[in-house]
């Protein structure tokens, strides 16, 4: 049997990180071809896979403009849907991506992504919702509040205060109190141990995203590197390099070429045009 004119993808028998069931497929329940051996996995939440649905029915959330990957089975002998969320990881393996596949969800949970968090805070002045065009200045307009007064008006995107001092900045302005406080977050955080990887007893617990800037944690458990919730990038959270790049000199559970990164002083800003 072929789908959308490649051969169709199949598990590995022998995969052991696998959970292989005989049962129906829960996305596509219809009886099997005569002579269908292809296996069933076990998503997370229980129900059952192949790659061919499981990869169909993600592709299709993702072309209605939906990033979250939820469960459409139905709970056992209920007509309520499951509706467990599945990482892009947990999706990543068990629909056996192709590299081709890989790159088109990655950029279009990227691109979908950045429209979600697109930046809008309340304006101090007119309580009306603001968005911030220039992600590296905390200064920013208020065009209702500028033709109110018929003067330009700016407010910090920091402390959401009247702007004081010099502009652009991305620092800060000059009103007292007015600091990052994930950067304090940054600097003051605990360390922490990642008890898989060879030598890492000494990591900050808490990164900013290398490429969007998002907050985040390590569990502690499995590899060094992480995928980011909010950018879907995967990045090492020991060295700060993405995984590519990390991997031609070190391995998922060894220490990286270049040590455990310093604390970050900065926090990226996301590109996301």
């Amino acid at each position: 049997m072929t789908t959308h004119g490649h051969e169709e993808k199949r598990y590995d028998p022998k995969d052991t990180t696998l959970k292989f069931v005989n049962r129906p497929d829960d996305l596509d329940p219809l009886p099997p071809e005569e002579g269908d051996k292809c296996l069933r996995a076990e998503m997370s939440c229980g129900h059952a896979v192949t790659p061919e649905s499981l990869t169909g029915w993600c592709r299709s959330l993702l072309d209605q403009g939906q990033y979250t990957f939820k469960c459409p089975a139905l709970k056992n002998d209920t007509l309520q849907k499951c509706d467990a969320v599945w990482s892009y990881q947990e999706v990543r393996r068990l629909a056996v991506l192709t590299v081709e596949e890989m790159k088109y969800f990655e950029e279009n949970i990227a691109r979908l992504a950045a429209t979600k968090y697109c930046e809008f805070k309340t304006c101090p002045g007119c309580k009306s919702n603001v968005e911030r065009e220039d992600l590296t200045n905390l200064s920013v307009r208020c065009t209702i509040c500028t033709s109110d007064r018929n003067k330009v008006y700016e407010f910090c995107w920091q402390c959401l205060k009247v702007w004081k001092g010099s502009a652009p900045r991305s620092d800060r302005c000059d009103n007292d109190g007015c600091i990052n406080h994930d950067l304090e977050l940054l600097k003051n955080c605990k360390t922490t141990t990642l008890h898989q990887v060879q030598g890492v007893d000494t990591c900050p617990s808490i990164r900013a995203c290398p490429t969007c800037g998002q907050m985040v944690e390590h569990d502690k458990t499995g590899c060094k590197n992480i995928i980011c919730p909010r950018c879907q990038v995967e990045f090492c959270f020991v060295c700060l390099k993405l995984t590519p790049e990390c991997l031609n000199t070190s391995s998922y559970f060894i220490p990286c070429s270049d040590g455990v990164a310093p604390r970050q002083t900065f926090i990226p800003v996301w590109h996301r045009d």
